[in-house]
């Protein structure tokens, strides 16, 4: 179970789950590149590549800030190799780093509507490419989307649906890139929250300070994330994984220690499947 050694290339590492996720691994040891826009202090959002890369080496792991925007090709492509220069190669990829927008149709700017196809989809697209060669060198090489199982409710689509096309994109390329490269024992999974998680994107955009006491913090994305990437490879690809399903598996069923507010009624995520309910796309 133990990441320790193990090189991560981390989206959005700077803050929130990525950076949960950075932690989590730097506790065993593990080598880190984060690789995320945020070289200054911004007011609304907190921490930077450098505060981020100053925890990750307090934790016990490496860190590798990396000025990078998933957008341009040769910002990442200079990112990848910078990490594979610095640590000897890659073995995980996590894909976090994400634009939201919960707007209509009718209120959705096509600069907003593009920043959130290029970051979510695209960016997802684009990183795992660049990263595929040195995975393929790796001992069990895995990518971790955060991003939703596909249920393809409408009720996921119709107030938001560039939103979702944008997120879903990520989770559609796992579920085809798991396929693709299953021959070459490279993971592909998914993984996403049962309720909300208490980030900049709650705090600002959707919920507020009251609706951050009704999250889990993303330490529990962390440990999730933790146990699917300690897993052999080629048995655990595939898959929209589920935080909570995840630690259940791992013995884990008290999830108190993980609420910002113990007692408090949890807010639910978007995309997540009724209990009984069918995706149009199944776990493998």
């Amino acid at each position: 179970m133990s990441l320790g050694s193990k090189t991560l290339f981390i989206t959005g590492a700077s803050r929130g789950i990525g950076l949960a996720i950075a932690l989590r691994a730097a506790r065993d040891g593990a080598n880190i590149a984060i690789a995320a826009k945020t070289v200054k202090p911004d007011p609304r959002l907190p921490g930077t590549i450098f505060t981020a890369a100053e925890e990750i080496e307090k934790a016990g792991g490496k860190a590798l800030p990396l000025p990078c925007d998933i957008r341009d090709e040769q910002s990442v492509e200079k990112a990848v190799a910078e990490t594979v220069a610095k640590f000897g190669g890659i073995d995980i990829l996590v894909n976090n780093a994400s634009a939201i927008s919960l707007t209509g149709t009718l209120d959705t700017p096509m600069k907003r509507y593009d920043l959130m196809h290029q970051v979510n989809a695209r960016g997802t697209f684009l990183v795992s490419q660049k990263c595929l060669p040195h995975l393929a060198k790796a001992a069990n090489p895995h990518v971790l989307n955060l991003s939703p199982p596909l249920d393809f409710d409408v009720k996921w689509f119709a107030g938001h649906a560039a939103y979702t096309l944008a997120k879903y994109g990520m989770s559609v390329f796992a579920w085809a890139m798991a396929e693709e490269f299953k021959d070459k024992g490279i993971a592909f999974n998914c993984l996403w929250p049962r309720t909300g998680i208490a980030t900049a994107a709650i705090q600002n955009i959707l919920a507020g300070e009251e609706g951050m006491k009704r999250c889990r913090k993303p330490e529990i994305m962390a440990d999730a994330a933790h146990a699917i990437l300690g897993r052999p490879a080629r048995q655990c690809t595939g898959n929209f994984f589920i935080d909570d399903e995840v630690l259940a598996a791992e013995g884990v069923t008290d999830l108190d220690k993980y609420a910002v507010s113990p007692g408090t009624p949890l807010m639910p995520d978007f995309f997540v499947p009724a209990p009984g309910a069918r995706t149009v796309v199944g776990r493998r």
